[in-house]
C-alpha cells in the first residue's frame, strides 16, 4: 500500500504452488494437493527416517484405552507431533480416524499411545506422495456417506461418528470425532451421525448458493443402519426416541424441504468406515481410493 495515496497495490503471483505447507499440482483441469515436504519434516522429527512402513495407519483390533500401561516418557514429543499430523489430515483424510485416536490422549499419553502414534509415521513413511485428487464435476451435485462406530470408546463409552461428502466426484468435506454424548443405542449412534452430516450439508447447499451455484436436487445422504433410515422419514414419534428429538426434527425438516434424502448402502460399500474403525488392508485401500488419495498422476509426479 502507498502511504502517500493510501492506494493498495496488488501483485500477480501466478498460479498457486504452494500454500500453508500444501503443495498444489496442475494436470489440465485436474489438481492434485498434497503435504510430501510436511510428511518428510514429521517423520525426520520423530526420528524415524529409517522405520519400515506399514499398509494401514491403526490395526484392526484394541481401542486405544486412556490407561493404556505406562506413562511416556516424552509427553512434549507426543503432543507435538500429534498436532503435525492433525494439520496433516488436510490432505491425507485417510489418517483421520487414527489420529483423532491419538489426539484424545494428549493430556495424559502412555507408550501405547505412542505406539500408535508411530504407527501412523509408518504409514506416511510408505505414502508420503499421496495427495487429494480434485477434478472438474460434471454432475455439479452432492453425495454424502455417514455412519458410526456405537459405544466404541473403552474408557467412555461414546460412539465414533464419521461423515465424507463429494461434489461431484470430488471429497469436499470430512470429519471423525467421538460424539459429546453416550448413546443408548446403535440406530441413536448412527442417527446422530447422520444429523451431523445434514448438518455440514446445510451449510455446503448455502454456500454453493452464494456462489450462484444452487443446488436443483436433494443431496443424497447414504448409511448403513436401517432403523436410522427409517426415522429419518417416518413422521410417527416413538416414545423411545425422545431422547434424541432434537435431531430427528431437524433431518425429517430439511428431508420434507426435498434438501436431503437418507437412503441406504450396503455395509460393504460404507466409504466412512474407514473414519470410525481400523479396517483390514483390501478393504482400506479400496476405501482410500475411493476418497481419491492416491500418488500423483505421472504427468504431474515431477512438477
Amino acid at each position: 500500500m502507498s502511504a502517500l495515496s493510501g492506494e493498495f497495490a496488488m501483485k500477480d503471483l501466478g498460479p498457486l504452488s504452494y500454500f500453508l505447507g500444501i503443495q498444489v499440482k496442475r494436470d489440465g483441469n485436474h489438481i492434485f494437493l498434497s503435504q510430501e515436504a510436511y510428511v518428510r519434516d514429521i517423520i525426520h522429527r520423530a526420528s524415524m527416517d529409517s522405520c519400515k512402513p506399514v499398509a494401514t495407519p491403526v490395526d484392526t483390533q484394541t481401542k486405544l484405552s486412556a490407561d493404556s500401561g505406562a506413562l511416556h516418557d516424552d509427553p512434549t514429543a507426543y503432543r507435538s507431533l500429534a498436532g503435525a499430523l492433525q494439520y496433516l489430515t488436510f490432505t491425507r483424510p485417510d489418517i483421520s480416524y487414527a489420529v483423532q485416536q491419538v489426539c484424545m490422549h494428549m493430556h495424559s499419553p502412555r507408550v501405547a499411545h505412542w505406539n500408535a502414534l508411530k504407527r501412523i509415521i509408518r504409514y506416511i513413511q510408505g505414502t508420503s506422495d499421496y495427495g487429494l485428487h480434485l477434478g472438474p464435476a460434471q454432475n455439479l451435485s452432492l453425495v454424502a456417506y455417514t455412519d458410526a462406530d456405537w459405544a466404541g470408546c473403552p474408557d467412555t463409552r461414546r460412539s465414533t461418528s464419521g461423515y465424507c461428502v463429494y461434489l461431484g466426484d470430488n471429497l469436499i468435506s470430512w470429519s471423525s470425532k467421538r460424539q459429546s454424548t453416550i448413546s443408548r443405542s446403535s440406530a441413536e449412534a448412527e442417527y446422530r451421525g447422520v444429523a451431523n452430516v445434514v448438518a455440514d450439508i446445510c451449510w455446503l447447499r448455502n454456500l454453493l448458493l452464494e456462489l450462484h451455484q444452487p443446488l436443483s436436487r436433494a443431496t443424497l445422504v447414504y448409511c448403513d443402519n436401517v432403523s436410522a433410515i427409517y426415522l429419518s422419514g417416518n413422521l410417527v414419534q416413538h416414545q423411545r426416541t425422545k431422547h434424541i428429538e432434537l435431531d430427528i426434527h431437524f433431518v425429517r425438516e430439511q428431508d420434507q424441504r426435498g434438501h436431503i434424502r437418507v437412503l441406504h448402502v450396503p455395509s460393504r460399500h460404507q466409504i466412512t468406515d474407514i473414519f470410525t474403525k481400523g479396517l483390514p488392508r483390501v478393504l482400506f485401500d479400496d476405501f482410500r481410493s475411493s476418497l481419491r488419495i492416491r500418488p500423483p498422476n505421472a504427468s504431474t509426479a515431477g512438477v
